[in-house]
């Protein structure tokens, strides 16, 4: 038991130097850029899995928020003066603005059953691609525009380590509020909300603590993606973002956090060698259904996604030793 937990503590601090040392030990800029864009979709399935995982609300529109904090700071930096403190200022603005969306789609759906809430957010998300569409004289439509940031932050190196940094906070906290009596009752209400309401909880209250939670840390990521693309358009706000941040949910392990990471890690990889491998025969150009096909395979192995999987692989090994000590048949 002692070594399975040391096992477990080692492994982590271990990935988190190897990731540490990573400029030093590789001059990849493809790679490092593939490593910046997994760090901040890792926030961004971290974000959406505290909706599902946690507190067992599904959203279609979770690209929303992150599409609020993109343009944020695509239209800050682009208007206003090119500075570190118009860039704070920026983000700043991105997430007020994804937590009051957030708590005004709370208020109107969460009283409701959660698939009015999924509906919701997806009325709203499709709103903000019309409005960034016909608002040309600032979004420049779905061309998109491109913006400068400080030069401290082209570079790739520096950035790599500020998304790394990112990552590793946002996880701290997100990991802290789960475990915090808030969370806590949010997987009550996730397991049984009517009995959780008759334990005196007000439900709709949590739940609405929970999406704008969710909404703030998707902002984040989509100001950190704008930043290192340094360019927005409308595609920030489409469902495909949605559902990549459900598949990396679930592929990684559904109310785990580390499963956000994890499936991030396998989904932008997974893409990122399926396009390169077009070059080499062009049937991998419909990649599209190989990672179908991936995605499937990898449901099948593991039902309740990597780690979800794994920690049941643990809890039956556990028992079954267990058993043999107590001389139980199983």
């Amino acid at each position: 038991m002692n070594l399975l937990r040391l096992r477990w503590t080692i492994l982590p601090v271990a990935v988190v130097l190897l990731l540490l040392s990573f400029p030093e030990l590789n001059d990849s800029r493809s790679l490092l850029i593939l490593l910046t864009k997994i760090f901040i979709y890792a926030v961004f399935a971290m974000s959406y899995d505290l909706l599902l995982g946690y507190t067992g609300i599904v959203s279609f529109g979770h690209a929303m928020f992150f599409g609020i904090g993109a343009y944020s700071v695509g239209i800050g930096m682009d208007v206003w003066k090119n500075s570190l403190g118009t860039l704070l200022l920026s983000v700043l603005i991105g997430v007020v603005a994804a937590a009051v969306v957030s708590y005004f789609v709370g208020i109107l759906s969460l009283r409701l059953k959660s698939h009015f809430y999924a509906m919701l957010t997806l009325a709203f998300s499709g709103l903000f691609v019309v409005a960034a569409e016909k608002m040309r004289s600032v979004t420049n439509g779905a061309d998109g525009f491109p913006f400068a940031v400080p030069e401290f932050f082209m570079d790739r190196t520096n950035f790599y380590y500020i998304s790394f940094v990112f990552m590793i906070v946002v996880f701290l906290l997100l990991r802290r509020f789960t475990r915090s009596p808030v969370g806590k009752v949010l997987q009550a209400i996730r397991e049984n909300e009517q009995r959780t309401q008759s334990l005196g909880y007000e439900v709709v209250h949590y739940k609405i603590i929970a999406s704008v939670v969710a909404g703030v840390a998707a902002a984040l990521s989509g100001s950190m993606y704008a930043i290192t693309l340094r360019f927005v358009n409308t595609t920030v706000f489409t469902m495909d973002i949605t559902i990549m941040a459900l598949l990396m949910t679930i592929i990684g392990g559904v109310g785990t956090l580390y499963g956000g990471i994890i499936g991030a890690a396998l989904i932008e990889y997974a893409h990122e060698l399926l396009t390169s491998l077009a070059k080499v025969h062009p049937i991998f150009e419909r990649w599209i259904i190989f990672f179908g096909l991936l995605y499937i395979i990898v449901v099948m192995i593991f039902p309740m996604g990597i780690v979800g999987t794994i920690k049941r692989w643990q809890t039956h090994r556990k028992a079954a030793a267990l058993g043999k000590r107590e001389g139980l048949p199983w």
